[in-house]
């Protein structure tokens, strides 16, 4: 029986200046993370997670008062796939996010006001660069794996493109190198859902009583039609009616209504964009005998990251000569299934784990005692 993680804590690393890729400079960024597990003694079995586009720091475990847990709670915890009597597990809210880390709906210190619209537009890179200096700041000099579904599957790949030495393994889920005009298509409705609410203002919206409310949750709606597949929606809903709706339309309603509460308009437009705007194919060099092994992992029935964009991950990394696997799961849920398939996943990346933590190549001796190979 798999035990659990228990309470946890939220904690904020001040970084400082931070300059993007636009050439703008952000006066002080503040990052929002938690940790599981123990760093050990030789400082080699950290593991980064990234969250998915609307995720957030809080991975696992529970905060007080908290509904549920952390949004991978089945993921990550003792016995788990991040398995925290092994490895210590990090998690950090993104830039240009809104759950603790700074993002447009910060306040500015220069002008005393939120950002708003004056966030500088931000990149997959900047992202991934606040996250080295909070890895920094921890004392890890070169992290075991990172991790990620979807989003945090396109931090992961930027990782290897970016610090490339800094990381053992990749483990990029339900992702891809760069986005298809249809995936930019969605996002791009989605973001003028947001932009054409009257509520909207530019983006200077947060002194105001009235808050873009109705364009988030149509953006939300639009963006869970394509997590979800048609067998996931036929099993769940099928044609059944509540009232004068039907039991789809009563579902799209209540989770676009409820996200409203949790997340920042201004946020979905410099995420989505930065999304879109990230393109890491054909900028891996040749891999080399200190080059970090990739576990590429797609769903049969995922059709907004199908598994042939992890299948081209797969391909262009071979062309260089990575270590590299894709696997496929069998699964009725969809995008969404990074996120529900625990048990599919957990043996895969237990396996692949062992095997990076005592590969000779990596440098890492393989310590053959219980608590690491089972």
């Amino acid at each position: 029986m798999e035990k659990n993680l228990g309470n946890v804590e939220t904690k904020y690393f001040e970084l400082g200046e931070l300059v993007v890729e636009s050439g703008k400079k952000l006066e002080s960024v503040k990052i929002a993370y938690e940790t599981y597990g123990q760093l050990n003694e030789k400082r080699n079995n950290a593991i980064l997670i990234e969250h998915a586009f609307s995720g957030d720091a809080h991975a696992a475990g529970w905060h007080d008062c908290a509904k549920k847990p952390g949004w991978w709670d089945n993921m990550i915890g003792p016995g788990k796939a991040f398995d925290t009597d092994r490895y210590f597990v990090i998690c950090s809210n993104v830039l240009g996010g809104c759950s603790g880390t700074t993002g447009p709906s910060s306040l500015n210190l220069v002008t005393g006001r939120n950002y708003g619209s004056d966030f500088p537009s931000i990149t997959i890179s900047d992202i991934v660069s606040a996250q080295e200096r909070l890895i920094d700041f921890l004392g890890i000099d070169r992290l075991l794996a990172v991790a990620g579904g979807s989003m945090g599957g396109m931090q992961a790949l930027q990782w290897a493109i970016d610090y490339p030495n800094k990381i053992r393994a990749v483990i990029p889920i339900a992702a891809t190198m760069k986005h298809s005009p249809q995936q930019i298509a969605f996002n791009y409705v989605q973001r003028q859902s947001i932009i054409a609410d009257p509520n909207w203002n530019g983006g200077n919206y947060y002194c105001n009583d009235k808050k873009p409310n109705q364009g988030l949750a149509n953006a939300r709606m639009l963006g869970h039609i394509t997590y979800m597949s048609d067998q996931s929606m036929q099993r769940k809903f099928a044609r059944q009616t509540k009232g004068n709706f039907f039991q789809v339309e009563n579902y799209l309603r209540y989770n676009g209504d409820k996200f409203t509460g949790r997340f920042d308009a201004n946020s979905y437009l410099y995420l989505t964009e930065a999304m879109d705007n990230f393109d890491v194919s054909k900028r891996f060099v040749k891999a080399d005998a200190t080059t970090a092994k990739f576990l590429v992992i797609s769903f049969q029935s995922d059709w907004l990251y199908p598994s042939s964009q992890s299948a081209e991950i797969a391909r262009e990394l071979k062309s260089k000569d990575y270590d590299v696997e894709h696997i496929e799961i069998e699964s009725t849920y969809g995008h969404d299934a990074f996120l529900l398939e625990a048990k599919e996943q957990a043996k895969i990346i237990q396996d692949f784990l062992v095997k990076v933590s005592c590969d000779k190549l990596t440098l890492t001796p393989c310590e053959k005692s219980p608590s690491l190979l089972k």
